[in-house]
């Protein structure tokens, strides 16, 4: 046991002092630029994360499982410090995740490890707001974004993305995810970090792009629509529930009484699940006045039948 801990030690302070040569390296390859730059910096990475592969088996246990670690000293009874905190570890942790997430295809390099996140509620929620929030949080970061909606949403424009407030960005529209990547060129989508859809619903294939983009592509996909139609039916985002790595489930205020709303009404009588509008056709509204509404709507249907079929008996 002795013999693992020195040995473990004496890999660590390696490790250590070769990250650090490594870093030296990296600030002189980025000063140079260019090709050699991205071939010299790759390599650098991937011998990192061949290095971390064969000592973790080695440093991890005796780090966070030797009995004579103070770890080893806390009650069984208590939550466990995360080993992640133990400074060295996570030094190395970070190395090996940053090394790791970097692949060359194409000529080009990016990112394996994508990001889903979803945003839902009702209408006037605020989901377009909060995603545009999102995007802008990204792209002050340096982070390169474009954002997609679908093109049957024509309400406020065809190639811009508005709130109900009046904020407004510029899209891409399209009637399918499919076409993004032709759309907007191969080399302007491998530099995309961050892809951005609003009205995800309309989307049929959300599922198979979002899969695509996170998981293959590496994109961080940050993505804004109904969970429910008008009738409380799950709507098309819920179908990406169980890849993504976040839910946000927002809700409005009742038109009727200020409550919580997480329901969307659909004031007028039309009948076709789709029917793309604002608060002229629709409005939020809580669990009690979305079953109220439903009775009000159903009663003046009856009443509607009633009055054509008298009238009908007059003919």
């Amino acid at each position: 046991m002795v013999q693992s801990i020195s040995k473990s030690r004496s890999m660590e302070k390696k490790l250590i002092q070769e990250a650090e040569v490594e870093e030296q390296m990296e600030d002189k390859l980025t000063k140079k630029g260019g090709d050699e730059h991205v071939a010299s910096k790759g390599s650098v990475l991937q011998s990192r994360c061949n290095r971390w592969k064969e000592t973790a088996a080695i440093l991890i246990p005796n780090l966070v499982f030797n009995p004579s670690n103070s770890l080893s000293s806390i009650s069984n009874f208590l939550p466990v410090r995360n080993p992640n905190y133990l400074p060295q570890l996570r030094r190395l942790r970070l190395s090996s995740a940053y090394s790791s997430s970097i692949t060359e295809e194409n000529g080009h390099c990016h990112q394996t490890e994508g990001e889903i996140h979803v945003i839902v509620g009702p209408m006037f929620a605020g989901k377009t707001t909060t995603l545009l929030r999102r995007i802008k949080s990204e792209s002050s970061n340096g982070r390169n974004a474009a954002v997609i909606k679908s093109s049957k949403d024509t309400r406020y424009g065809l190639d811009s993305i508005v709130t109900h407030d009046g904020e407004k960005l510029s899209c891409w529209p399209l009637e399918a995810l499919s076409s993004f990547k032709e759309r907007i060129g191969l080399e302007a989508y491998h530099k995309l970090e961050v892809i951005g859809i609003d009205e995800a619903q309309f989307f049929e294939d959300l599922y198979d792009f979002c899969i695509k983009a996170a998981d293959h592509d590496g994109k961080t996909v940050i993505v804004a629509g109904l969970d429910g139609d008008y009738l409380r039916r799950s709507f098309g985002v819920l179908d990406i529930i169980p890849i993504a790595d976040t839910v946000t489930k927002l809700k409005a205020r009742c038109e009727v009484c200020g409550k919580p709303a997480f329901f969307t009404l659909r004031k007028t009588e039309e009948t076709e699940r789709e029917v793309v509008a604002g608060a002229d056709v629709y409005m939020p509204v809580c669990r009690n006045h979305y079953l109220t509404g439903q009775k009000v709507k159903q009663a003046a249907r009856n009443v509607q039948e009633t009055h054509n079929l008298q009238c009908g008996s007059f003919l």
